[in-house]
This record gives structure tokens, C-alpha cells and sequence, in this order.
């Protein structure tokens, strides 16, 4: 017997066939069938809207009607049967994004309010543990949305993932009021993230770019990265690097 529960409804005539939900669907849930996008399993979905912030169109909304229990046991069975591949090459992308980039229900776009650290009491020792600046998730270039609320005015801080190991106070100094993004120009896909911070940077209103990255020669790839996707979205985007040395400090910034 059907339940009456949320569950996403698609307009088909809205619906371009782009993609973006298909890869914002943790559940894989979604599949672009003959130019559009389909619910394939009503079991799949579980109907809290992780597709619908990706959908240019707006054509993805949430409704409230009978329909199949959402089923993770399914879910699960669905993706290892898939192997995360995804069914959709979105049209208009320069490159095709990751076929597990989106299938961990942990790499769902989120938003952290800022907190500041309380006070310790008159008297009393004060608190060592230092409140995370962290603002936004996931962080890793792979796992990032092309669009999310929290790029709207944004201040980008794209680092090299060595970068809060070696500066001790990464989240104080950088990370505060900045939306982060990691990755390594060594052992990573330069070209993909690239070309994929190249669609953030278009298709996002971004306020400024800083770049962190270690003062080993092969991490200067980064700032090429940076640089060239800066340079083909065709934006004025402000851009600020900072060298860090291994051993913590700043050893070189400068305004671009």
C-alpha cells in the first residue's frame, strides 16, 4: 500500500535534459532518458530536494502524494549494481564530471553559520580547542557543486591540501568568511579541475579568488590552474596568492 509522503515531482516541458540533477542525486535516483529527466524509482528518492538547487530550469520541485517508501536498502543495491555510473552527460558542459563525484550521500551541498568562540568565564582557564571556520561542504575540487547558494557574493579560497597541515592557523588567518575549495596539482586531474572551476566562476556571482599553495615547485600548478580558469570564464575576478613554506610560514603574497 502506497504512503502519502515528499517526494520530487519533474516538469517535463521546464526540463532541458542539462544533467545537473542527475549528478546532484546522492541515490541515483534520476536519469536523463531521451533529453530528459526522469524519476526512475520512486524508492529512491528520498524526497528531501538535494537535486533541486542544481536545476537551472527550476523544472524540480518537491510534492506530497502516495507513492513506493523510500528504500535505502534499494538505493544501495541500485548503485553497487550501477557501480555509481551516472546516466546523463550534461549538454552544454565543456567535460563530464566524475561518475561517483555525487553518489555519497556525504557530498551533498551544505551550509555552516559561522559561530564565534564563547567566552570562557571570569576565573577560568581558557578554552583550547579552536572554533572551526569552516563555512561550506564538501571541499574537495571532485566532490564541489558547479552551483550552490553559498558561491552568491562568495570569496573563494582554493588551497592545496597540504596547506592546513603545514600553516597552523589555516581556519584563523584564511579560512574565515572565504567558501573552500582543495585539491592537489600533482596528483590530481589539473585539466578537469580546470575546466570545472572554469563553470563555477561563469556561472557563479564570485567576489574574489585566493589562492593557497605550498612553495614546492610542483604546487605552483595550482596557481596555473587558478589563473587559466580565471582567464576563460572572462570574468575581472580579484585574485590574491599566498606562498606557504613547509615549515608554516607565509613566505611570499601578493594581489594579481
Amino acid at each position: 500500500m502506497l504512503k502519502t509522503r515528499k517526494i520530487i515531482h519533474i516538469d517535463e516541458e521546464k526540463c532541458d535534459g542539462c544533467g545537473q540533477c542527475v549528478t546532484a542525486c546522492a541515490e541515483g535516483a534520476i536519469q536523463i532518458i531521451d533529453g530528459k529527466a526522469w524519476l526512475i524509482s520512486e524508492s529512491y528518492c528520498d524526497g528531501l530536494g538535494a537535486c533541486l538547487g542544481e536545476c537551472p530550469q527550476n523544472a524540480i520541485r518537491i510534492e506530497e502524494r502516495p507513492a513506493e517508501e523510500f528504500s535505502p536498502e534499494a538505493v544501495h543495491e541500485h548503485l553497487q549494481r550501477t557501480n555509481g555510473k551516472q546516466h546523463a552527460q550534461p549538454s552544454g558542459q565543456p567535460f563530464e564530471l566524475p561518475a561517483v563525484s555525487f553518489r555519497c550521500p556525504g557530498s551533498r551541498p551544505l551550509f555552516f553559520e559561522q559561530r564565534e568562540p564563547a567566552s570562557a568565564p571570569s576565573g577560568s582557564l581558557p578554552e583550547q580547542e579552536t572554533s572551526s571556520r569552516l563555512r561550506n561542504w564538501p571541499v574537495q575540487l571532485h566532490l564541489v557543486p558547479l552551483q550552490a547558494p553559498y558561491y552568491h557574493h562568495a570569496k573563494l579560497l582554493i588551497t592545496a591540501d597540504c596547506v592546513p597541515f603545514a600553516y597552523a592557523d589555516f581556519h584563523q588567518r584564511f579560512l574565515a568568511d572565504h567558501t573552500l575549495m582543495i585539491g592537489c596539482p600533482k596528483l590530481d586531474d589539473a585539466k578537469f579541475y580546470c575546466e570545472k572551476l572554469t563553470q563555477i566562476l561563469l556561472h557563479n556571482d564570485i567576489e574574489s579568488v585566493e589562492v593557497l599553495f605550498m612553495e614546492v615547485p610542483c604546487c605552483f600548478g595550482l596557481v596555473h590552474v587558478v589563473r587559466q580558469a580565471l582567464e576563460a570564464c572572462g570574468k575581472d575576478i580579484p585574485l590574491v596568492l599566498n606562498k606557504i613554506g613547509v615549515q608554516g610560514k607565509v613566505c611570499e603574497a601578493a594581489a594579481v
